[in-house]
């Protein structure tokens, strides 16, 4: 071991209990690696501490607080749970041995001999000495009972390191020294039995620092296990002390093998648990299954032994039915609860048997042999219960044979019958005209016939009645109650039949009589209600008119009409009178009279009815025709009021129209004289806006008076609005042109001697003064100014190049605008892309192309840069770096017209 002196081992009496091998051992000469020894140091001080804190002290010094063999001793007690001889509390060096071979001898007495330690060197302060006692009891007390699988101490507890950490593929345990310096051995052990404690999967083996502090701290917080290493002291050293790492692990051992024992006990109660309550949960299984089955027993037996007939033999069969649901439906899964309910008693007592406990006594009455004496008891009832139901139902067949005669007898009887009473009841005739009771008294008589007919069915159905009376068929009550009613039923029809046919032939003679005057009242009621329908209508007529003569027309005809009233009312009583005497009739001989007179649909209610309508209708009528009246001659003054606005602004209108069109056809100064003239217009123009608006209010007036007409004048509001209109269109579109005319003059140079020339020449040609010459119009201007246009095929071809040039949309039309434009162009000195190009041509030195260079140097700098910015390289065969094509841009100044 390089520099360690080889340990003395300290051996324990008895040959299986020598659990510690050479390595493990003091050293005789007590030297110690002083890596090593700082590390015991705080491990065993920590361990000793884990003790002494339960008797409520600790240690500082493990060299010195040792000395006086007091808590030596008090920690041997602890540990051991045992009490030591009484120690000696004299402060004297004789005192501290005493106490400190008192505790020597304990740890003898417990199979431990014990080399090279005596009292003397713990009393001394000696730290080796000291330290190999601690371990000395550390072995003794905290690793000694360590075993797994018949190893030995140090080998069970490494083993069972190694079984623990096994899943950790990044933890492999050899040793107590360099396996644990990585740290995650220490972190493996506490995941693998506290896995919330530690979130494992974070840790890195190349932080061993971080590992073991981890571990350290939460074995300490979590655990109850303090911290006996310094995560620094292991890291730095090659090997740690391998006491020092045993020690803290043992703590470990002890931690989770205590949890490991109480777990083991908990699953063995668990195993005795389940057992008890399986079988509880049989014997409940048989005592409710035994109860279930004795309950359905005692509720069937009842039901099979119940021998009463029932009368019907629909309720037989059913007994029949439900006898057979029950053997086939209800019985067999009862039968197969009974077969398991043995089967269940017999498994339960085999189970009680095989784990040591008593059998299971059922509770009182619910013993298997209680259940078969039940059950026979069950089948002795069904015997004969079925035969006894099949004869029932033979017996009552034979009985219901006859009662079945009997109800069809009845029911096609009572079928007959269904509604004859109510309809020899009731009162058609009192509602019924004269040819419906006609029509009534034939039906009567047939309705008798039938009735004879149907006596010798009444007749047997009251024989049947009488037999099942004698057999005593059980419903013989409902039988007779039956009978009873259809024989009385006949007696009742048989007076109703009498009744009926005598108030038909009542009702007929009555009717008669009526029938008469039910056509007089039609005869003279049809004209008189047409007149008054007619007089209604007239009067109600709404009338469209437009004049006062024609209201005044309206009011004659009314007046007319109302001198005829008197002669109508004296109609109107008459008829009325014709009425009140067939009320007389009705009244005296009680006739119903809900039917209607057949002759006409007219009645005395309706009659009177419009009359009051007519009286009423009669002075509306005088008020709506003097509201017309008043309303009419409210019309005619807005018509007046309209037409003398309208009688100016019109005329007013047409003369401006005029005196624009002379402006800017007659040449009167200059343009801008004629300019100055225009303004002047517009401007009065302008102001007699309001007069239009005053215009629009009346006719808005009109409008709503629904006044459609006007004879006082010639023009409608939307003449006025669509003159108006042009005129505004007309001043600003003459302004324009004039303007127009200016800016083209003074663009081309043109005087006013030519501008004048050129305007009379086209007002000449204008004939219709419309601003404006057709093509054949404009070609005569053309050729009044000297052009070569005649009417060979050159000519022709020189004037439609000038018509597309001032037609341009071809709309057939010269505009004078148009035509200046051309004139300008035809007369003045202008540029032409050609020129352009030439000029060009010049400054490029009379080469095809010219350079950035020398336009920078020809032209002014914004003219020169605007065409280089637009000009595209020359592609031409004699093309040099920086030329640009000064040809295709010349010909992009002008467009392609003027190519």
């Amino acid at each position: 071991m390089d520099h360690h002196i080889q340990q003395q081992p300290h051996h324990y009496d008895g040959g299986e209990n020598d659990y510690m091998q050479q390595e493990d051992d003091w050293d005789r000469d007590m030297l110690l690696d002083p890596a090593w020894e700082k590390q015991q140091r705080k491990t065993f001080t920590a361990w000793c501490n884990s003790h002494l804190r339960k008797a409520g002290t600790q240690i500082e010094n493990i060299e010195e607080d040792f000395r006086d063999g007091l808590k030596l001793m008090l920690l041997l007690e602890v540990i051991s749970g045992e009490r030591l001889a009484k120690p000696e509390r004299g402060k004297m060096r004789v005192h501290k041995i005493s106490n400190v071979n008192k505790a020597l001898d304990f740890i003898a007495s417990k199979g431990v001999k014990l080399v090279s330690i005596g009292a003397e060197e713990i009393v001394d302060g000696n730290a080796k000495m000291t330290l190999g006692m601690i371990w000395t009891i550390i072995l003794r007390f905290a690793i000694q009972d360590i075993s797994v699988e018949e190893t030995s101490a140090k080998e069970g507890l490494l083993l069972w390191c190694q079984r623990k950490t096994a899943p950790y593929k990044n933890v492999n345990i050899q040793n107590f020294h360099i396996s644990w310096k990585d740290g995650l051995g220490f972190c493996a052990l506490i995941h693998r039995h506290r896995p919330e404690l530690i979130d494992y999967g974070k840790l890195r083996k190349d932080d061993p620092m971080t590992n073991l502090n981890t571990a350290f701290d939460v074995a300490e917080k979590y655990l109850d296990i303090p911290k006996m290493l310094d995560a620094e002291d292991i890291v730095g050293t090659a090997r740690p002390d391998e006491k020092a790492i045993m020690t803290y692990v043992s703590s470990f051992y002890h931690a989770f093998s205590g949890a490991q024992k109480a777990e083991t006990a908990a699953n063995r109660i668990c195993k005795v648990l389940a057992v008890n309550q399986e079988n509880e949960q049989l014997m409940e299984d048989y005592e409710k299954l035994a109860s279930d089955l004795l309950e359905w027993i005692r509720r069937t037996i009842p039901w099979l032994e119940n021998r009463v007939p029932e009368n019907t033999m629909q309720a037989m069969q059913q007994k029949l039915e439900d006898f057979r649901d029950y053997r086939r439906l209800h019985k067999p899964p009862k039968v197969q609860e009974k077969c398991q309910l043995e089967i269940n008693f017999n498994t339960l007592q085999t189970k009680l048997r095989l784990s040591n406990r008593p059998a299971f006594m059922p509770s009182e009455g619910k013993m298997v042999s209680d259940i078969s004496n039940a059950w026979g008891s069950l089948e002795g009832a069904e015997k004969g219960y079925e035969e006894w139901l099949l004869n029932e139902i033979r017996r009552l067949e034979r009985l219901d044979h006859l009662a079945e005669k009997f109800r069809q007898k009845a029911a096609i009887h009572e079928a007959w019958t269904d509604g004859k009473e109510e309809m020899l009841q009731q009162k058609d005739y009192e509602t019924a005209s004269l040819s419906d009771i006609k029509a009534l008294l034939k039906k009567h008589e047939a309705f008798e016939s039938d009735l004879a007919a149907h006596q010798d069915r009444v007749e047997q159905i009251a024989a049947i009645a009488q037999e099942l009376n004698e057999l005593e068929y059980y419903d013989s009550p409902s039988v007779n109650a039956r009978c009873q009613q259809i024989c009385d039923q006949w007696d009742s029809l048989g007076v109703l039949t009498q009744k009926r046919s005598e108030a038909l032939q009542r009702t007929e003679k009555l009717l008669e009589t009526i029938d008469q005057l039910y056509l007089e009242f039609a005869k003279r009621a049809a004209p008189f209600n047409n007149w008054m329908e007619g007089a209604m209508e007239d009067l109600q007529d709404t009338f469209i008119v437009h004049t006062i003569e024609e209201i005044q027309g309206l009011s004659t005809a009314h007046e007319q009409f109302k001198a005829t009233l008197p002669e109508a009312d004296k109609e109107r009583q008459a008829i009325l009178g014709i009425h009140n005497e067939i009320a007389k009739i009705v009244q005296t001989y009680h006739v119903n009279m809900a039917g209607t007179n057949p002759y006409t649909t007219i009645n005395s209610q309706e009659i009177n009815a419009k009359w009051d309508k007519v009286r009423q209708l009669v002075p509306q009528r005088d008020q709506a025709l003097i509201e017309e009246h008043a309303r009419q001659q409210n019309n005619e003054r807005l018509r007046r009021q309209f037409a003398n606005q309208a009688n100016v602004i019109g005329p007013w209108i047409q003369t401006k129209m005029q005196e624009i069109g002379r402006i800017s056809i007659e040449m009167h100064g200059t343009l801008e004289d004629q300019l100055t003239h225009l303004r002047q217009y517009e401007k009065s123009i302008v102001n007699y806006k309001p007069k239009i608006d005053q215009l629009e209010g009346d006719h808005q007036l009109i409008q709503e008076a629904l006044i459609f007409d006007n004879k006082h004048t010639n023009y409608t509001m939307e003449h006025i609005r669509v003159g108006w209109e042009q005129l505004l269109t007309t001043i600003a579109r003459t302004i324009n042109e004039i303007e127009n005319q200016i800016l083209t003059r003074d663009a081309k140079g043109i005087s006013q001697d030519q501008m004048n020339e050129f305007r009379a020449s086209f007002n000449h040609f204008d004939r219709d003064h419309s601003g404006r010459l057709g093509a054949e119009e404009f070609k005569a201007c053309l050729i009044s100014l000297g052009f070569d246009i005649g009417n060979d095929a050159q000519g022709e071809a020189e004037f439609s190049r000038i018509m597309s040039i001032v037609d341009p949309n071809r709309l057939g039309v010269v505009t004078f605008q148009a035509f200046i434009d051309f004139m300008s162009r035809e007369t003045a000195d202008t540029d032409t892309a050609d020129q352009v190009m030439a000029s060009f041509k010049v400054l490029a030195g009379d080469k095809n192309y010219i350079l950035v260079d020398e336009l920078r140097r020809e032209l002014p700098p914004d003219q020169a840069e605007y065409c280089i910015a637009r000009m595209t390289p020359y592609t031409g065969p004699d093309a040099v770096p920086g030329a640009l094509d000064y040809m295709s841009f010349s010909t992009a100044l002008y467009g392609e017209s003027d190519l």
